[in-house]
């Protein structure tokens, strides 16, 4: 007899804390804060907003500790969370990037929270936001980082200032190891798809602004970002339509579930 998969167990495979949500109370660095809302929850990680008893926030990002089909992940959680974390301390001090205000256990870190919003049509961009947005990128590839996670809008966030922030370091790359000629070719590839988002979000969000020699740039799609289209398209259809059917069937899964 063939056994099948309660889907409503797999859609918990499919959050990073499975069944578990995110604390309630923190405490990093003598600074107490309870959370205000879970923000996104997917495989990789889950996102809050927590706030301290001043009202100030902060924004705590806690990577997989949750098996996946019996399979143990913490240690990819730990490896993801190692990772970006370093990404914070090698681009601290620039101004289009929140500031890391310490780990959570060996999963998840807490960073700084912008007021702002991320990039969205219901809500016009600044006079001047696109050339501070470019010059923000290439102060990232400065430090010899490709932010890579440029084509989501919703990790470039449009300050209440009128500037740009760049979060979620999560696939980003810092040139691999050594300085030989491929790991150079490979860094300088994925920067030049950076700025290549960077015009693509100036199309779909203010395309009245651009030139015509911007846009005609942007029509020329690389290779790259058309083989990581067909490549991520599988993986989402399957997810989409998973929790679709949840909803649909009235099984609810907690807030920030996507």
């Amino acid at each position: 007899m063939t056994q099948t998969t309660d889907p409503g167990r797999l859609a918990y495979w499919m959050r990073a804390l499975g069944r578990e949500d995110l604390p309630e109370l923190l405490e990093v660095s003598g600074r107490r804060l309870r959370r205000v809302a879970t923000a996104k929850h997917d495989f990789w990680a889950a996102t809050g907003f927590y706030e301290d008893a001043g009202g100030d926030r902060a924004v705590l990002k806690a990577y997989r500790t949750a098996r996946f089909a019996g399979a143990p992940l913490r240690w990819l959680g730990r490896w993801q969370c190692r990772r970006e974390v370093g990404f914070y301390r090698r681009l601290a001090g620039l101004p289009c990037v929140p500031a890391l205000l310490g780990l959570v256990g060996d999963t998840a870190y807490l960073r700084a929270f912008v007021p702002g919003h991320p990039l969205s049509r219901e809500r016009p961009v600044p006079v001047g936001f696109w050339p501070r947005l470019e010059t923000a990128m290439r102060e990232v590839h400065g430090h010899g980082v490709a932010y890579v996670d440029s084509n989501k809008p919703e990790n470039v966030l449009v300050g209440d200032d009128g500037h740009p922030y760049l979060i979620d370091f999560q696939i980003a790359w810092g040139g691999g190891r050594g300085n030989h000629t491929l790991a150079r070719w490979w860094l300088g590839r994925l920067q030049r798809e950076d700025l290549y988002h960077v015009l693509k979000h100036k199309r779909r969000f203010d395309r009245n602004s651009m030139t015509p020699e911007e846009l005609a740039r942007v029509r020329r799609r690389s290779l790259l970002i058309r083989a990581h289209r067909v490549a991520n398209r599988p993986y989402l259809i399957v997810r989409r339509r998973l929790f679709r059917w949840l909803r649909r069937t009235g099984r609810v899964l907690p807030s920030g579930s996507n």
